[in-house]
């Protein structure tokens, strides 16, 4: 029952996606029917209102999920998806309009972190890695969904409504389905619930496994007893214990953000443009493309070449495709080429990004986080995850003004490179490992 219950849990990453997607194409449609049209601040607001929803989901979701288990998060986070959602299909006005963006950035926020945490919890260590990557997998794929959801706007400006309306869809089955999926056999075990944590390994992995995850689950248990089996309290994240796993955590969505994936998307319509490609909906489906195609072939990778590998090979492409991107937009002697490179730099960066950067750490830190902050810490790291990605999109045109596109994907080649120096030198491998393993290499008890 793996597959089913990660399929349910994949409509979190879905709705990620796509409301991170939707409103690309439909702003300029809603700022004229809403009133803000010539108002770039409201404009912003109604973007950037779901990253700061995002940020508070991000760290309310640990202490959900650790409270009421990975289940109940599921269906309660149900709640301000679909309530967001219907208070932005019908608003009559900018307010209305901003509080269910940042209803829906809560949402998101929780899902992020669940998301991640439930796939890991509930796939059996050999496919654990290609389980995790569906999770990135299905943000594209909300990504592309909301692309093809805004086709009809050319014809049908009302159109913005129906967008956000449709996505109650989706949310109204997340919060139904997870009520036939098993809990975490880990959550469960950690809360004293053994003979209901049988029960779910027994659903999720089969019969043949109950023996030797109860094993596992009871050996992590006496780890961390030793210690304390009570939940970590958010001052504990940065003990002695635990501090490095934390750190590491962070630091895999400072170098994503700060790699640049956010500023190479929002200007490849203009990348593409230079090259004579004028369609902004095939620039968009051609990046999301890459996206979809790289992030299929990690999900294929993951549990053989393994998480480390897969994460320097991609920061490794990451920097030699912004350094062409720099001199494709600044090198004089290259300016007869330079749109056909900057898309072909564009396009390498992407696929490259979805072979690594993207997915991997969303699927690697519920791996190597301890069992005591798993939930806590995820939130932490997508906390920072979220802040990154709001200090980018408010400080990225003013950079960009100041010190030039070139400079800046320059600084982001640099970035990358550092990337990989990082991870080289503090993360380890995790393929073929189950949790409590990891855990007792990472987080011994002191």
């Amino acid at each position: 029952m793996v597959l089913p219950a990660v399929g349910i849990a994949c409509l979190g990453a879905i709705l990620f996606g796509y409301h991170l997607g939707v409103v690309n194409s439909a702003l300029d449609y809603i700022s004229r029917d809403l009133g803000f049209a010539t108002n770039t601040v409201k404009q912003g607001w109604v973007v950037s209102s779901t990253l700061a929803g995002a940020t508070v989901g991000s760290f309310t979701g640990g202490a959900l999920a650790d409270k009421l288990g990975r289940k109940r998060t599921f269906q309660l986070n149900a709640l301000p998806l679909i309530v967001g959602t219907l208070l932005s299909a019908k608003a009559s006005n900018f307010e209305a309009m901003v509080l269910g963006r940042i209803l829906v950035g809560v949402g998101i926020g929780v899902s992020s972190g669940v998301v991640p945490l439930y796939i890991s919890e509930v796939s059996p260590t050999e496919i654990r890695g290609t389980m995790g990557t569906l999770n990135q997998l299905f943000i594209c794929v909300g990504i592309l969904l909301a692309l093809i959801a805004g086709l009809p706007l050319g014809g049908n400006p009302a159109w913005w409504r129906n967008m956000f309306g449709i996505a109650t869809v989706p949310a109204v089955l997340l919060a139904l389905g997870m009520a036939y999926c098993p809990e975490s056999p880990r959550w469960l075990y950690k809360q004293g619930r053994t003979s209901e944590a049988e029960v779910a390994v027994r659903k999720l992995w089969g019969k043949a496994k109950v023996e030797s995850s109860m094993a596992d689950l009871k050996a992590g248990s006496v780890e961390a007893v030793k210690g304390d089996n009570q939940d970590a309290g958010w001052g504990e994240l940065f003990g002695k214990r635990y501090r490095k796993v934390v750190t590491v955590g962070m630091a895999m969505f400072l170098f994503q953000q700060f790699a640049g994936i956010n500023a190479v998307v929002y200007f490849s319509t203009q990348v593409f443009r230079s090259a004579g490609i004028t369609s902004d909906v095939a620039a968009s489906a051609l990046v999301g493309a890459a996206n979809v195609i790289g992030t299929t072939v990690a999900s294929s990778m993951m549990d053989k070449s393994g998480r480390r590998t897969l994460l320097m090979g991609s920061y490794t492409g990451m920097s030699l495709s912004m350094l062409l991107l720099s001199l494709a937009l600044s090198w004089s002697a290259l300016a007869p080429y330079s749109g056909t490179l900057a898309v072909l730099g564009t396009v390498a960066y992407v696929l490259a990004f979805s072979l690594g950067a993207g997915p991997v750490p969303a699927l690697l830190l519920p791996e190597i986080f301890g069992a005591r902050i798993r939930a806590k810490a995820v939130s932490l790291s997508l906390g920072v995850h979220w802040i990154c990605n709001f200090m980018i999109g408010l400080m990225f045109l003013s950079v960009v003004q100041r010190f030039g596109v070139s400079t800046v994907y320059l600084f982001f080649a640099v970035v990358c490179a550092a990337a990989v120096v990082y991870v080289n030198g503090n993360v380890v491998e995790t393929k073929g490992r189950s949790l409590e393993d990891i855990e007792r290499e990472l987080c011994p008890a002191v």
